[in-house]
């Protein structure tokens, strides 16, 4: 038997929406059957600023590292936590 998705609500903002969705199970709403394999080739990540303190030899030898790499040193940094993060999952 299967089951019978109900009509989406309207919602007035993202908030209302994030709401509703916390305590609502989407299969109730969507049928997943149906859903096709989407590529958002243009989206990017959200990204956050930080403040980072770092020991003056730790930055200078990241900047070194970077410029043998032809790569921005804020760049390998992120490549470096990238990198364990992935190996700690």
């Amino acid at each position: 038997m299967k089951k019978e998705t109900r009509v989406m609500p309207e919602f007035l903002n993202e908030v209302e929406e994030q709401e509703f969705w916390s305590t609502q199970d989407s299969t109730n709403y969507v049928d997943w059957e149906k859903g096709e394999i989407t590529i958002f080739p243009n989206l990017k990540p959200t990204l956050k600023t930080i403040s980072l303190r770092l020991p003056e030899p730790m930055l200078n030898r990241l900047k070194q590292l970077a410029n043998e790499r032809d790569v921005p040193y804020q760049s390998l940094l992120k490549m470096f936590l990238k990198e364990r993060l992935d190996r700690e999952r």
